[in-house]
């Protein structure tokens, strides 16, 4: 069955579109409002983006699958991404994310069983200067080793 907008998100929707030169231009923003309302930007999710920009469904996927902000499939309350380029792995990168896998009891791109936490690796979170980085949810970590990211964890298991 496919995925619609709710009302109140159409209405937002419309007042998005409002600030763009075309409805295609609005299609980032689109879709954080349909992973907002969803959890995801699943295929579904883009179809229903799609149908409402009157944009083809798949220049709406590939928009999606470009960024790393928009998940694809539902993520934990807390979405940890540990960046692991040319910078950050210098930095400890690899370390950081083995020992949040070890922590976590999972894997990158995983979900613990209780919900609360996925685990990401990401290509490059933009904080070149501060790594290592971690984002988790909208919030940055930087300057993080092994034992800083251990102790973010352990407070936001306590939150």
């Amino acid at each position: 069955m496919p995925l619609e907008l709710s009302p109140s998100a159409r209405e937002k929707l419309r007042a998005i579109v409002a600030r763009y030169p075309d409805k295609m231009a609005a299609c980032l923003p689109a879709l954080h409002l349909a992973q907002q309302e969803f959890g995801t930007t699943s295929v579904e999710a883009c179809n229903a983006v799609a149908t409402e920009l009157a944009l083809p469904p798949a220049h709406v996927w590939g928009v999606a699958t470009f960024y790393t902000m928009y998940n694809k499939q539902a993520v934990g309350k807390y979405h940890v991404q540990v960046c692991t380029n040319v910078s950050c792995m210098l930095r400890g990168g690899y370390e950081v994310l083995r020992r949040l896998e070890n922590v976590l009891g999972l894997r990158a791109g995983e979900t613990t069983a209780d919900k609360k936490f996925t685990l990401s690796e990401v290509e490059c979170l933009a904080s070149c200067g501060t790594a290592v980085c971690i984002q988790v949810n909208e919030e940055y970590s930087e300057s993080m080793d092994p034992a800083k990211a251990e102790r973010l964890i352990e407070e936001l298991r306590r939150a």
